[in-house]
């Protein structure tokens, strides 16, 4: 477990760090963001990229869909993890949530951090991948409160399916247990859990 005391400047001296880890995937180090809907992993992951310059965030949002939240393992293995361990840069599609569909793709440069930031980062599957796993330490309720507020009431439906998803997927592949560190979000203040 990294302990950097939960300082005010937390998120920026562990960015600092993460390009000291061991890569994961040929010359990258995947770090994964994990935690509930709402908990402040998207927030976390831009202030880390950008103490670290030219880290790139792989937003799960951008692999998953409506017909399947967490069915994009095989996505994200086949088309950046591989070409990551290649040494080379990955290209993936990504998911436009109002459209209901596949509209674009992304690309990935290998680069020495890349953040993958959403509900299921550090899930079994991935988890051999990483070189430090995040977990946003927040009641699931208040996190879920947070993203609804966040989305606001035409979101509503989606949130009801979403909650039911996300409860069953962390009972089957929780993500906690095997976190490297616990983070805790205030808005946009991020400290490090004793």
């Amino acid at each position: 477990m990294i302990d950097d005391g939960g300082a005010p400047g937390a998120p920026e001296a562990l960015a600092a760090r993460l390009p000291l880890l061991t890569p994961s995937v040929g010359p990258v180090r995947l770090v994964g963001v994990d935690g509930h809907a709402g908990s402040g992993k998207s927030t976390l992951a831009r202030r880390l990229a950008t103490a670290l310059p030219g880290t790139p965030v792989l937003r799960l949002d951008d692999l998953a869909s409506h017909d399947a939240f967490f069915g994009w393992t095989d996505t994200l293995l086949d088309t950046v993890v591989a070409p990551f361990a290649r040494g080379r840069e990955a290209r993936h599609p990504v998911y436009d949530w109002h459209r209901r569909a596949f509209t674009g793709s992304a690309t990935l440069p290998p680069a020495p951090v890349v953040l993958v930031e959403g509900v299921g980062a550090g899930r079994r599957a991935v988890r051999p991948h990483l070189a430090l796993l995040i977990w946003m330490e927040m009641d699931p309720q208040v996190a879920w409160r947070r993203g609804r507020l966040r989305d606001g009431p035409e979101q509503a439906t989606f949130w009801e399916a979403w909650e039911r998803a996300e409860a069953h997927h962390f009972a089957d592949d929780p993500s906690r247990p095997f976190a490297d560190i616990l983070m805790t979000s205030g808005g946009d203040s991020h400290h490090a859990c004793e």
